[in-house]
């Protein structure tokens, strides 16, 4: 069965990702195990001489498992299988080492859909991940409220189009 890592953040463009991966098992037939990975950045100096490592490290865990909470929800949901998963580093890096360490044959991931020189400007995690991931990325790019306005109305009785 495949296993596909989602970046999971707590945004609304994660649960974009999520939502994307759950459309394509639900709709087009797709079996596989979800690898919600969450990265937390590493503490600096002082929170670690300040806190001691042991706190940071279980602070930083209790973080990470507050801001999956949503992507939870909506897989328990849906029913489908899953794992979760929490490191400490650099975004990109870590997601990438995740991604080896769980054995994982694609990742997703929720973007603002920044182009251009906004986008390289601005960098992305995204972008990053194009480059480094060892297995293929797709880049969910988030829903423009506009779009969503476009269709409303049409479908009055809730059904699906």
């Amino acid at each position: 069965m495949l296993r596909i890592l989602i970046a999971v953040d707590g945004s609304e463009l994660a649960l974009d990702a999520v939502r994307h991966g759950l459309e394509l098992m639900r709709r087009g037939g797709l079996q596989a195990t979800l690898v919600l990975g969450h990265v937390q950045e590493e503490a600096s100096f002082i929170e670690l001489a300040t806190q001691g490592a042991d706190a940071v490290a279980e602070a930083s865990v209790a973080a990470g498992r507050h801001l999956m909470a949503s992507a939870v929800a909506l897989v328990e949901a849906a029913g489908v299988p899953y794992e979760t998963e929490i490191a400490l580093g650099p975004v990109a890096a870590t997601l990438v080492d995740m991604v080896e360490n769980c054995g994982c044959d694609a990742l997703f991931i929720g973007a603002r859909g920044l182009g251009g020189l906004r986008g390289a400007w601005l960098g992305s995690v995204s972008q990053a991940l194009v480059h480094q991931s060892p297995v293929p990325v797709t880049v969910v790019k988030h829903a423009d409220p506009d779009d969503d306005n476009e269709g409303a109305g049409e479908d009055e009785d809730g059904g699906e189009d």
